[in-house]
């Protein structure tokens, strides 16, 4: 599936050199997926919808591994006897359905995952019935990762040069995982911020680079509570993002000593945590 979709738009301007014109133009695709979970013993098994999230298509496996990691329902790609979207009918494959088998072994009680909405692409937490369901899952693993002035300078430059999609739409956001000598090592895009840390976290599961003490994530948002959530289950030893933290995300943070930076672009960033 596409992650852009063309459409004819009309762009105005007050500038006379550039009168109103009608263009085509390209926008971020977002279509619902669905994450469906069998799970028990091999004789008893059941079958749950997870849930729903809005999300830009294309590395749904990922996304799907990210989100079963960080929400505690798995902690190793062998904890997953099958991951693939489902058939809908016959033979058509339904791109927006992944069904996920669980290992006999998972313990899976579906009351503690239950969501009262689909989540959008802006809220990775939306409709948790219990907010202790979601604190839970985070260990303190206070951060003993120091990063050079120049290395957090150079991010947000590496980042724009790989977001290419958002280049053509300005609609997406970006995870990126880079090394403590800032080397890019992994970068996944996704409308929904949660989404792309997901699917950041899904590939380093795949490539066994988990947990994630010695390396720096760099988002292209702010850094919203669940992000934090997510950086600690996989525990990051840095955390930065583009735009500013939420007073929740500080406090997660230093609660459970993650180093958290904001703002951080090509001359600045502010520290929040871990002076």
């Amino acid at each position: 599936m596409l992650s852009v979709s063309p459409v004819i738009v009309k762009k105005n301007s007050i500038s006379a050199d550039h009168p109103s014109q009608i263009l085509p133009d390209l926008v971020v695709v977002e279509e619902p997926l669905e994450i469906r979970l069998g799970y028990g013993e091999a004789t008893e098994r059941l079958q749950k919808t997870l849930t729903v999230t809005m999300r830009t298509p294309g590395t749904d496996v990922e996304l799907t591994l990210g989100f079963l990691f960080t929400e505690g329902i798995i902690k190793q790609v062998n904890d997953i006897l099958s991951i693939k979207h489902c058939k809908d009918g016959q033979d058509e494959i339904n791109e927006n359905i992944i069904r996920v088998e669980l290992a006999p072994h998972i313990e899976f009680k579906p009351s503690l995952y239950e969501r009262n909405t689909i989540q959008s692409s802006s809220c990775g937490l939306c409709g948790k019935s219990l907010i202790s369901a979601v604190s839970v899952l985070s260990d303190n693993h206070k951060s003993a990762l120091t990063v050079t002035d120049e290395i957090l300078y150079r991010l947000s430059e590496q980042l724009n040069d790989a977001q290419q999609v958002f280049k053509h739409t300005g609609g997406i956001h970006g995870a990126a995982l880079f090394s403590v000598d800032g080397e890019l090592l992994l970068f996944r895009e996704d409308i929904g911020r949660h989404n792309a840390l997901d699917k950041l976290i899904g590939a380093a599961l795949v490539e066994k680079r988990l947990p994630l003490a010695n390396n720096i994530v760099f988002m292209s948002s702010r850094a919203s509570f669940e992000l934090v959530q997510k950086a600690i289950v996989a525990q990051a030893g840095v955390l930065a993002t583009i735009s500013a933290p939420s007073s929740l995300a500080v406090q997660m943070a230093q609660t459970h000593g993650l180093a958290l930076y904001g703002f951080v672009n090509g001359h600045r960033y502010n520290q929040y945590t871990q002076y």
